[in-house]
């Protein structure tokens, strides 16, 4: 086996250390070599920026804060009525919201073209004449107004009377601050 000489080695950082960087050294000395290399700063790799995006995705709400309406009347263990507080806009004696329900076990039929456990509805109450009509309605297939969409059918014109005990009425309270 042929003898090395230690003055022709040359001496790398650990190969583990992704972040260092060396200039082919074949031909320097040891001297030569460590002025050749150095530490490549951290925003050169991938994976830096790969955690950054993430970081900042994971920061960024995926959907709206909803608060649950809580009314003994509202069927408890079944469904959660949300109302999102951030959409509640007024003008005059109207105000406009948006609700979620959630519910805790599938509806529509079994036979049907689609099934939910979730809905969303876009609202709109007449504080005044205490009355409602819906503006947009979507379904859900999966919990809190997540999964598959599909819209439903909205009659725009056709204004509907709040019922008592019901969740238009919990919903007329929290829009028209009857409480």
């Amino acid at each position: 086996m042929p003898r090395l000489n230690p003055s022709t080695l040359i001496f790398y950082p650990r190969p583990v250390d992704p972040m260092w960087h060396c200039a082919y050294a074949s031909h320097m000395n040891r001297r030569k070599s460590k002025e050749n290399c150095y530490k490549l700063p951290l925003a050169y790799f991938p994976g830096f920026w790969s955690l950054i995006t993430l970081l900042f995705l994971s920061s960024v709400p995926a959907y709206a804060e909803w608060a649950a309406v809580e009314k003994d009347y509202l069927l408890p263990g079944l469904q959660t009525v949300y109302v999102d507080p951030e959409s509640i806009r007024r003008e005059g004696n109207l105000v406009t919201l948006w609700q979620l329900i959630d519910f805790k076990l599938m509806q529509g039929s079994a036979r049907g073209p689609h099934r939910f456990l979730s809905t969303r509805t876009h609202k709109q109450f007449d504080c005044a004449e205490q009355r409602l009509r819906l503006l947009a309605f979507t379904e859900f297939s999966r919990g809190m107004g997540t999964g598959t969409p599909a819209d439903g059918y909205v009659d725009k014109a056709n204004w509907l009377s709040v019922e008592p005990d019901s969740i238009n009425q919990a919903l007329w309270e929290v829009a028209c601050g009857k409480e």
